[in-house]
């Protein structure tokens, strides 16, 4: 049972944004600090990547621990209450990501995942971008 009402859940699931998020606002800082410059959440790719980076060739998705199940701590987390609805959406999820990286990969894209518990450490951002992109 949820501890609050239909209304009250509504209204804080709606105030969840999908775009220009902190951690991806932050990844979007690191990279035109260090001289990339992209595209944003292309319509017409599959999954409508967060960053596109056009000369390179790459795509880059920004993921939510919570949302996309990253094995962290944040992303082993379950809510207590309507378990079963969770378990579904969060696993069609991960597949739905599968599916469009495979796609991207396919249309010959290099496709990048950078976790929201990654962007809080620009070395490790570092350490990623550098080894995927240069």
């Amino acid at each position: 049972m949820d501890i609050v009402n239909r209304k009250r859940r509504s209204k804080m699931m709606a105030g969840i944004r999908s775009s220009n998020t902190k951690p991806e606002i932050a990844v979007r800082k690191f990279l035109h600090a260090n001289g990339f410059r992209f595209r944003l959440h292309r319509k017409d790719l599959p999954g409508k990547p967060d960053i596109v980076l056009p000369k390179l060739n790459t795509i880059i998705f920004v993921n939510g621990c919570f949302w996309h199940r990253h094995n962290c701590k944040k992303g082993k987390h379950l809510p207590k209450s309507n378990v079963d609805f969770w378990k579904d959406k969060l696993e069609k999820n991960k597949i739905r990501d599968r599916k469009n990286a495979t796609a991207l990969r396919d249309s010959g894209w290099q496709v990048l995942t950078i976790w929201e518990c990654q962007t809080g450490d620009d070395s490790i951002m570092a350490r990623m971008v550098n080894n995927k992109l240069c």
